[in-house]
């Protein structure tokens, strides 16, 4: 059988993590469907200004708030997701509305300078009400309560999505399924390390990854606008963790993983060897020895 974790997210304020090995195999295939189907169909609907507002900056604020508060794991990767797809539909509907309002020129400039105010004025405290909607947890606070329902109503309520962390815990109860010899605590503790550093270094991996891809240092538009897809692919995402995760922890049992992984989700061998020298090669600061994948 070829699947992975049910990856519902766990409290993790005294449990020590997920728990593997106990979820019925049918559970497993019918909760790998599910994300691959919810990955292409995400993927498939991708906007163009997918990834601008998973700066380093950004991501790093909500994670830092996420550690302050003593949030789940899952919450600090479901909050980036939420702001992400939030603030894109709120610049989309501002662009709509400043288009359908302004006919002048000179004042479109003074409209947009002044929307773009707007935006910057509400962006922590919509961010603050990402973190708080991805923890369920109810603040009593008027304006907190207010920004939050905004963030919902932008979303039509659909915010209980799949994050990667989901995609890696379910592939790791896959791999377990199927045979691989896994450290299974330290892998998952590494996999939400390097999924943490992914998140904060995206642009630097992903560029590493495009050079790769199309053996230039310099690629044009048109390769930047279809690598995009590539980008936001949670399952390449998810393999490529593992992969790393599993080349640092086990070296000697990499290239079954990697195949594994590659029988399980139809990603190629190539591209996951590819995500982690990518993401190895800014671990380290230098290229990586690229022979070992």
């Amino acid at each position: 059988m070829n699947m992975g974790s049910r990856a519902q997210p766990v409290s993790r304020h005294r449990d020590p993590g997920p728990v593997f090995s106990h979820f019925a195999p049918e559970m497993m295939e019918d909760a790998l469907i599910q994300l691959a189907t919810e990955n292409e169909k995400r993927l498939s609907e991708l906007p163009d200004e997918a990834g601008s507002f998973k700066e380093t900056q950004i991501v790093e604020f909500v994670f830092l708030l996420a550690e302050k508060w003593c949030l789940d794991q899952p919450v600090r990767y479901q909050a980036v997701e939420l702001l992400e797809r939030f603030m894109i539909k709120q610049v989309e509907q501002i662009c709509k509305c400043s288009r359908d309002n302004v006919r002048s020129q000179e004042r479109e400039g003074s409209s947009w300078s002044s929307l773009k105010d707007q935006i910057c004025d509400t962006f922590v405290l919509r961010l603050v009400s990402c973190i708080q909607l991805a923890s369920k947890l109810s603040l009593h606070y008027n304006e907190l309560l207010e920004s939050e329902l905004a963030v919902l109503k932008t979303l039509h309520f659909q915010i209980n999505v799949s994050t990667p962390l989901a995609y890696v815990e379910l592939l790791l109860e896959v791999l377990g399924y199927n045979g691989c010899l896994l450290p299974v605590k330290p892998l998952h503790q590494m996999c939400v390390q390097l999924l943490d550093f992914s998140y904060l270094t995206r642009d630097p991996i992903y560029s590493t990854l495009l050079e790769t891809a199309i053996e230039n240092s310099t690629p044009n538009q048109l390769q930047v606008a279809k690598f995009l897809a590539v980008k936001e692919d949670s399952m390449l995402l998810a393999v490529g963790i593992i992969s790393t995760s599993m080349f640092i922890l086990e070296p000697r049992h990499w290239a079954q993983v990697v195949e594994h992984l590659s029988s399980v989700t139809g990603v190629t061998s190539q591209s996951i060897s590819e995500f982690s020298y990518a993401v190895l090669k800014h671990i380290v600061g230098s290229p990586t020895p690229q022979q070992h994948f």
